[in-house]
């Protein structure tokens, strides 16, 4: 197997997918929040309190783990997917290794890239990134949160080698 990439993605990605985790990780209070709306509805026609229909056991169990998710996706990911995160292009092919948990390593083949994009959202566009995406015939691949110029610079290097290898076929 050839040698690992080399080339990291840009160091405020950890900020940009902190911030995108804490914001969609709102979504892990859901159940407590749903639990919580039925637990009152529960106990409105009743003669006692609102709150004596909850079980407070139950409802410490979803709110600790909730803040359990919602730590460990906003502040501990990020971190860890950063170092994971590397790619490098040579004129054969494209290398990424990415993965927390699990470790994937995708080569693309030059000759097989159909077109190649940059893409930014509001949170990349914050804080100045942008992500590749290749695509070829079967699917698109990513390479997220470089800063802008090397976002272009890597889009027109890939552009560039695509089209040396096509027309030498």
């Amino acid at each position: 197997m050839n040698q690992e990439p080399n080339t990291r993605i840009h160091k405020d990605a950890i900020k940009a997918w902190t911030v995108n985790a804490l914001l969609f990780g709102l979504l892990w209070f859901a159940p407590v929040i749903i639990y919580l709306a039925l637990a009152i509805n529960h106990n409105l026609d009743a003669a006692t309190a609102w709150y004596h229909g909850i079980d407070w056991l139950l409802f410490s169990a979803l709110f600790v783990a909730s803040v359990i998710f919602y730590l460990c996706t906003g502040i501990l990911f990020p971190n860890l997917r950063w170092k994971r995160w590397k790619y490098d292009v040579s004129e054969k092919e494209i290398d990424m290794l990415r993965g927390i948990i699990i470790k994937k390593r995708t080569l693309v083949p030059i000759n097989r890239v159909q077109h190649v994009d940059t893409k930014q959202g509001p949170i990349y566009r914050k804080f100045g990134l942008s992500s590749v995406t290749i695509s070829t015939a079967a699917t698109t691949h990513e390479i997220p949160a470089l800063d802008d110029d090397t976002a272009d610079e890597l889009r027109t290097t890939i552009s560039t080698l695509v089209r040396k290898v096509k027309d030498d076929v």
